[in-house]
């Protein structure tokens, strides 16, 4: 992916605003930024890792592969993270496919001067393992959550981080993303959001899904998604979202 000609400040990703300045700026001259179009594959199952991204205000999703095609999520990734890390490490290869579901921008850096960083810089460092702590919490919640709670629940519960991650009630999402996320098929999800909207907690536009009730929508949510909330406040404080709603 190209760089961007906008200098987005690096800080809009919560995570590189939490490092220490002194840490963030020994890491800073080898970030850069980059676009990530609404449906941008960014890596493929397999494909080898050469950077890791701190996104701003796009949210990339991580799926495994079926055997049929179809996919299901694994993982987001918004502004309190970064992608591309925990899979390299080792082998280099990426565990799923990661894929823009929401447009935005991002800093990325190579995988190697990111290693380096935190070798040198021990807060760094420590803060990239309770990013991974995180992201471990929100992985194992998100497969008890894909394999017990209805596909009600689990679309309350996406509508709900994407808004945390974007802050505004009107996201840009379609039945065919929600779908694909939820391992569902496209009318299913349609029969979701249809129902949602006669609550009066959604309002569907074209390609856009607005938040009328929130306190409705969370009522609606599984457990899972305060749960996630939670960990991250208590691993990375204020990297997620506002306090006052954790």
């Amino acid at each position: 992916m190209p760089p961007c000609s906008d200098a987005v400040p690096h800080r809009k990703n919560r995570l590189l605003a939490a490092l220490e300045p002194e840490d963030f700026g020994v890491l800073e001259p080898h970030l850069e930024i980059v676009d990530l179009p609404k449906g941008g594959l960014v890596y493929d199952a397999g494909e080898f890792i050469r950077y890791t991204y701190f996104p701003h205000n796009a949210i990339v999703s991580l799926s495994t592969i079926l055997k049929d095609g179809g996919t299901v999520e694994m993982a987001l990734f918004g502004r309190e993270g970064m992608f591309g890390l925990v899979s390299a490490l080792m082998t280099r290869q990426s565990f799923g496919r990661y894929v823009t579901q929401v447009a935005g921008t991002a800093s990325r850096v190579v995988v190697d001067r990111l290693i380096d960083v935190g070798r040198e810089r021990p807060r760094a460092l420590e803060l990239m393992f309770r990013f991974t702590e995180a992201l471990l919490a929100q992985t194992l919640q998100t497969v008890a959550c894909n394999a017990v709670h209805s596909v009600e629940a689990r679309c309350c519960r996406w509508i709900l981080t994407t808004r945390d991650r974007v802050d505004r009630d009107a996201l840009p999402l379609t039945h065919e993303t929600l779908a694909e996320m939820l391992g569902v098929q496209r009318s299913t999800v349609s029969s979701v959001t249809r129902a949602l909207q006669t609550a009066g907690l959604i309002q569907q536009g074209r390609g856009v899904i607005t938040i009328i009730n929130r306190a409705g929508l969370e009522q609606m949510s599984c457990e899972c998604y305060r749960r996630i909330r939670r960990s991250f406040e208590r691993l990375l404080p204020g990297t997620y979202g506002l306090a006052e709603q954790a």
